[in-house]
């Protein structure tokens, strides 16, 4: 096929109601292609990420009851309505973990470097379209054409989808793999559900997954009602209503030299290993003075202020805030200090100390993206064009339900303008399925 053809293989698959409620971004005819180590280096990180998942929460549970660690818990609690963490420490889902886990990984000269965990992603149908839809014109996807929905059926085999308000737009997608789903012969029936549609009688014994955040519980129809059937076991909910394992202070406090030992007794030094390596340095923005004789490690300063006055070079850090909060995700809170102005900088700075009672802020390393170029669709020349290109990388780790193994179901490329620091699906961006070199 040439590359008009297969573009318009592509659009005439498109689902009528799309896949995202009004976003578009650039077309290839082409996937992205990932070399042999870094799919290598992205198979590995399966098991590892979800034994970090299950050391953050069992940190969590032993902090409570340890006084040394009380801290922690205290931190990943802070600003949250008290009816909120008591939900997330119910005995009735302890254990439990979400079943789906998907890093955002930069693409960086030496691998990839972690600026998320999302146990609760967008981009499942997408992906799985395209996976589907790039398989069929004989492209070898990474995890198969049916990846993403065999990785989701067994994930969550009997699980309905609730979609809220706040997560609409992502509904046309969750309605491609619930159809998806319901074409497998022996499957269970599914639906895509809308809380304000609903009664609590219909929702009783349903086993539910969520996609809405916890800290939009106000905003949700329903949602008392539905958690207090939670509590009671009239409801099952997946991921579990834990809002403590939705931060991204998790990936700074694996940097916390109190806490080094602890990860070192809980994690192989295998996956110790891969994750140091993948996860950037980063640092807790706390306004709590040090004793005079401390610093802060790896910074070198002894206060926030401090840091007010970098230079460029040393501003090469990202500001962002940890979760529990309508500006939590789609890259809205991020500040990257070496775009900014000293008096930026700092100004972002006193927003993040200000924040830390209710909303705290991490501070991260920033790992810069590989520039690389990918074929693009040029509508006005009816022609492919290099684009110059920055890369965010979304594999899809699904846990089949019972097991501890992960599944890589696939491999989402967002293919940025090479001038976007901050690497996110746009307008001007190529949302691709990746294959093997």
């Amino acid at each position: 096929m040439s590359p008009a053809e297969r573009i318009a293989h592509v659009r005439q698959n498109i689902p009528e109601e799309g896949l995202f409620r009004d976003k578009e971004w650039v077309l290839s005819p082409d996937p992205f292609v990932l070399d042999a180590a870094t799919v290598e280096l992205i198979s590995a990180l399966g098991p590892a990420l979800r034994a970090f998942q299950r050391a953050c929460n069992q940190l969590y549970f032993e902090s409570i009851e340890t006084p040394d660690l009380r801290w922690v818990a205290a931190l990943l609690d802070q600003g949250k309505p008290d009816s909120v963490v008591q939900l997330g420490r119910q005995s009735r889902w302890r254990e439990d973990l979400p079943g789906v886990l998907r890093p955002d990984l930069v693409l960086t000269e030496n691998g990839v470097c972690i600026s998320e965990l999302d146990s609760l992603p967008g981009g499942i149908g997408l992906t799985g379209w395209l996976n589907e839809t790039y398989a069929a014109m004989g492209q070898p996807v990474i995890g198969g054409s049916h990846g993403m929905v065999d990785g989701f059926a067994a994930a969550f085999p009997q699980e309905d989808i609730l979609v809220s308000r706040e997560s609409g737009d992502y509904q046309p997608e969750m309605h491609w793999l619930v159809e998806k789903l319901n074409e497998r012969s022996g499957g269970f029936p599914r639906s895509v559900m809308n809380p304000w549609n609903l009664t609590p009688r219909e929702m009783a014994g349903s086993s539910i997954y969520r996609f809405f955040e916890l800290f939009d519980l106000d905003n949700v129809d329903l949602s008392t009602e539905m958690l207090k059937m939670a509590q009671e076991g009239e409801i099952q909910f997946t991921p579990p209503l834990k809002a403590f394992l939705e931060e991204k202070l998790w990936l700074v406090l694996f940097w916390s030299p109190h806490l080094r030992t602890w990860w070192e007794k809980v994690l192989s030094a295998e996956h110790l290993e891969l994750l140091k390596k993948c996860i950037p340095e980063g640092w807790v923005v706390d306004p709590t003075a040090l004793p005079p004789f401390a610093v802060y490690p790896g910074l070198n300063i002894q206060s926030w202020h401090e840091a007010k006055r970098f230079g460029s070079k040393q501003r090469e850090l990202v500001l962002k805030i940890s979760g529990f909060s309508e500006v939590g995700w789609g890259s809205r809170s991020v500040s990257i200090g070496h775009d900014l102005s000293q008096e930026q900088w700092a100004a972002a700075l006193d927003e993040a100390l200000g924040s830390f009672p209710t909303n705290p802020y991490v501070m991260q390393r920033f790992h810069r993206a590989r520039v690389v170029n990918h074929a693009a669709w040029d509508e006005a020349t009816q022609a492919t064009r290099a684009m110059k290109s920055r890369v965010r990388l979304c594999p899809y780790y699904f846990v089949p339900q019972g097991t501890e193994e992960t599944h890589l179901g696939g491999v989402l490329a967002t293919v940025c303008p090479a001038d976007k620091k901050i690497l996110h699906g746009m307008r001007d961006a190529m949302m691709l399925p990746c294959i093997a070199s």
